[in-house]
């Protein structure tokens, strides 16, 4: 069957729109990036672009099949919105809550794709949660967990920003979503916290929001249980708490993520650990399954890239290759835990998830 996907643009050439870029033309796709100034030492084309100017937003989107977003969450409505217009199949990576509202909204009806939320969390671990769940009999809970941390950690925070800081702090400050006896309810941010060790390593965790999705939705009254953690080394939430409650810096958001990046500024030798579990019946008996992995920074096209970096855009290039080849739906809404694990290993960009990573 012929790809309905050929070219595809990517707005945002950060760390993961870059690899985003060449893990495309890995896939066979031809790539467009796009980004606030033209450069030329990537090995496709990018193009200048503000993407507050709408009509040079519906420009750029002529001639291309699909866009995936890199940008910061608060940039994605208006270039959904410029996919929508344009007939430009999306994706994002986004883990704010109102901007999928909106993208659910437009895709409703609609000729082509649109899948937001193909980062990690959102994204990834929803796809393992989900394909877990579908081994079970009946589902008790789902107990979801994401770190990218250094491997090398040093002072009481124990962390380094190789994520968007205005990421970061949207999820320790907004509420987070979670089932409980199979209702959706709205809990504070780092809040419920508990240890968990992988490979020998003390972690603990805590709720941060944005990380499920719309896996509350899809699970509501079949699941008693539901929710995302951040994995950080020990008393990480202890300072979080003192930074955004004893300092009451709460509301000045721009302000505290300046301040992680001047004070833990990005590394290269980062980690990122998955930590699923479902607990259920199997077979008429009682179950937990785990799925859990350490990933580190991986060589790819000849260049070593941060965990961070190639698990975000491995997961994002990995659901475009599954609508291009026509395994996912090539219109409206796509929810991650509609994906399996299997198709996402199936692709080029997944399969590194499949190599990767054991403990």
């Amino acid at each position: 069957m012929a790809r309905i996907i050929n070219q595809v643009a990517v707005f945002g050439l950060g760390k993961v729109g870059e690899l985003v870029a060449v893990m495309l033309g890995e896939s066979g796709f031809k790539v467009i990036g796009f980004d606030s100034a033209p450069r030329d030492d990537l090995g496709f084309e990018v193009r200048a672009l503000d993407v507050k100017d709408d009509a040079a937003l519906r420009e750029a989107l002529r001639g291309v099949d699909a866009i995936i977003s890199c940008l910061p969450y608060n940039l994605n409505v208006p270039v959904a919105e410029a996919a929508a217009d344009s007939g430009v199949h999306y994706f994002d990576l986004t883990e704010d809550v109102p901007t999928t509202n909106r993208v659910i909204e437009l895709a409703e009806g609609s000729a082509v794709a649109f899948a937001p939320q193909c980062g990690l969390a959102p994204g990834l671990i929803g796809i393992i949660g989900a394909s877990i769940a579908t081994t079970f009999d009946e589902i008790r809970s789902i107990e979801l967990k994401v770190g990218a941390l250094p491997q090398n950690p040093t002072g009481l925070l124990g962390y380094a920003i190789n994520w968007s800081p205005e990421g970061v702090v949207n999820e320790y400050i907004n509420d987070c979503e979670v089932l409980r006896s199979g209702n959706r309810q709205m809990v504070p941010a780092m809040t419920e916290k508990e240890r968990v060790f992988i490979g020998g390593i003390e972690l603990e965790a805590a709720l941060t929001s944005g990380g499920l999705g719309t896996m509350c939705a899809t699970y509501e009254g079949t699941v008693h249980r539901l929710d995302y953690k951040t994995l950080r080394y020990p008393g990480h939430f202890d300072q979080m708490h003192f930074l955004f409650d004893e300092l009451n810096l709460r509301d000045q958001r721009e302000l505290v993520g300046k301040m992680l990046v001047d004070a833990k500024p990005p590394v290269n030798d980062d980690v990122v650990y998955i930590h699923a579990a479902v607990e259920g019946r199997k077979n008429g008996q009682p179950f937990r399954e785990n799925y859990v992995r350490g990933y580190k920074p991986l060589d790819i096209s000849g260049r070593i890239w941060r965990a961070i970096s190639w698990t975000t855009a491995a997961s994002a290039v990995s659901v475009v290759e599954l609508v291009a080849e026509g395994v996912l739906p090539s219109s409206g809404f796509i929810k991650q835990e509609d994906i399996t694990l299997e198709q996402l290993y199936s692709t080029k960009a997944g399969r590194h998830f499949a190599e990767q990573g054991r403990i």
